[in-house]
């Protein structure tokens, strides 16, 4: 029988899909929590080491991949369930986008902020262990929101544009590696009361990270330079589809902004070592 439990809030999110079968692995039994209905087939999942939802299950460790910012509304029930020991996810936006002109961007940077810092103050009140750990972009399995959108730009226009030469340096982390890091936080007892950024082992400008995407697709490679007048004109029509509304100027002019980290603090703590930024077929939709 397995010999341990653990909370997983966010379970159908692209790192719980990732996360998951790392837990069950590893003889963990575990309950996971969803606003979504979760997908029913999973062949990597045992049959009865896996609960959906449960109710009224003392759980002492946690992993919360919710968006941080909805953090607030979780803590009486992490408080209520017994938690001794959280792993939050959160996200290097919170340096990255510190500085945008967005308002709309300013205030994600603020709850983040927000956020983070409840979660502090309230696990010194309760005398709960905590751990944050903030990734760079993350893509894999064909869900993300990043490399599979780029990708789906791709199939449908049958190019990519670009904001100049994008030329900002990029460290793309895939969701298995994100889910590691997570579990190891968790297991580690050493580890605990701090923040951890971590991103991709491979640092590569966004054209280059462009390219590799055509090249996994197995299309021509076709990159379109647009000056920043001109794609505010792009932006309007993408917004026209329902998938690129969230595209915004201050996410364009990124492109030529080094966004990167360095995750030597969690090599030497955690044991992170991820992987360079090496398509698979699966990784795209």
């Amino acid at each position: 029988m397995a010999d341990k439990i653990y909370g997983v809030i966010g379970a159908t999110s692209l790192v719980g899909a990732a996360l998951l079968p790392r837990l069950v692995a590893s003889n963990c039994r575990v309950a996971a929590f969803s606003r979504r209905k979760p997908e029913s087939e999973n062949p990597n999942l045992q049959p009865g080491s896996l609960v959906w939802n449960p109710k009224g299950v003392e759980i002492t460790h946690w992993i919360s991949l919710a968006p941080i910012w909805v953090l607030a509304e979780l803590l009486p029930m992490l408080e209520a369930r017994g938690a001794r020991k959280v792993v939050v996810l959160s996200t290097t936006s919170l340096f990255t986008k510190s500085r945008s002109e967005s308002p709309a961007e300013q205030r994600l940077v603020e709850g983040i902020r927000t956020s983070e810092a409840m979660l502090a103050e309230w696990a010194g009140k309760h005398d709960i262990e905590w751990v944050v750990l903030r990734p760079t972009l993350i893509y894999g399995l064909g869900k993300d929101r990043n490399i599979s959108e780029i990708a789906r730009m791709i199939n449908r226009f049958g190019f990519f544009p670009l904001l100049g030469e994008g030329v900002g340096l990029r460290q793309p982390i895939h969701a298995e590696d994100v889910a590691q890091a997570c579990q190891a936080a968790l297991d580690l007892p050493e580890i605990k009361n701090r923040a951890y950024n971590i991103s991709g082992s491979e640092q590569l400008s966004y054209r280059e990270m462009v390219l590799r995407i055509f090249r996994c697709m197995d299309k021509q490679e076709r990159l379109v330079s647009i000056p920043r007048w001109a794609f505010k004109m792009v932006l309007l029509l993408l917004r026209r589809f329902r998938r690129f509304q969230d595209w915004s100027v201050a996410m364009v002019d990124r492109m030529n902004q080094d966004m990167v980290f360095d995750h030597a603090e969690a090599e030497q703590d955690i044991g992170f070592k991820p992987r360079p930024f090496r398509l698979e077929v699966g990784d795209l939709p």
